[in-house]
């Protein structure tokens, strides 16, 4: 089938890693409220087409397939074995997703940096929401927060709507950092909030004592600075944590 005429699935990066394990079982809910497939994408360097190559993705696929099974959440799973560099194939992916899910160590190539290259590649160039799921933690929806700021960017009520949509989905309380007068909390009477003021001036980190944030949802007005592996703690929800991000485009 043409990448035209696919569902608009929601696509995984699958490198036989337990932070893409992550990612795809984190993105098993989003398919499965979309109602479309759940595409585990594995690429193999195009200059290495080896039969241990195949086997070695042969085997992630297949542990991602059976991890995913286990859950015993009825959804839709399609594979594929694509050549090329992982965050060219994963852009190339976007331009026919509804999403594409990344995992993340929290480990960037330098000290402060939190991203990988394929992860801050897709930040920068994808077509489509982005999810950079941190291995570990609370990244599965086990508690904590869905954090999202409020502010005067043009996309932000798809942004601050993207959020409570996600703690709606996974039943996750939603920390709304308050920079402007206007609010969703009536929108949602369903959806826990709690809202924090914040200056205009000085972004600070947004701490809770008692419960963490399992996941950032920010607009495209961040991507470039994301995209550049630049510390986080110029955002008021990144800050200096090594956590999930969804990354809302329009």
């Amino acid at each position: 089938m043409s990448q035209q005429n696919r569902p608009r699935s929601v696509v995984v990066g699958i490198d036989g890693s337990q932070a893409a394990i992550d990612a795809a079982t984190w993105a098993v809910s989003e398919a499965v409220n979309r109602g479309v497939p759940l595409r585990l994408v594995y690429a193999s360097p195009a200059n290495r087409a080896t039969a241990h190559t195949a086997d070695a993705a042969e085997s992630a696929l297949s542990r991602a397939q059976t991890i995913i099974g286990a859950m015993g959440t009825p959804v839709d799973i399609e594979t594929a074995v694509v050549r090329g560099r992982p965050g060219c194939v994963l852009i190339e992916e976007s331009r026919a997703a509804s999403m594409v899910c990344v995992g993340s160590a929290g480990k960037g190539p330098c000290a402060g940096m939190p991203l990988g290259p394929t992860a801050a590649a897709l930040v920068k160039y994808a077509q489509c929401e982005v999810a950079v799921i941190r291995a570990g933690g609370t990244s599965q929806g086990q508690g904590g927060w869905i954090a999202v700021v409020q502010n005067d960017e043009p996309d932000n009520d798809a942004v601050v709507g993207r959020a409570m949509a996600e703690g709606r989905l996974r039943k996750a309380p939603v920390l709304l950092i308050d920079r402007r007068l206007d609010s969703w909390v009536r929108r949602y009477p369903d959806v826990r909030v709690q809202t924090v003021a914040t200056s205009q001036t000085r972004p600070r980190s947004i701490e809770n004592d008692n419960e963490s944030i399992q996941l950032a949802v920010v607009g495209s007005a961040d991507a470039e600075r994301i995209g550049r592996l630049v510390r986080l703690d110029y955002h008021p929800v990144l800050g200096r944590a090594n956590r999930s991000v969804l990354l809302v485009r329009n």
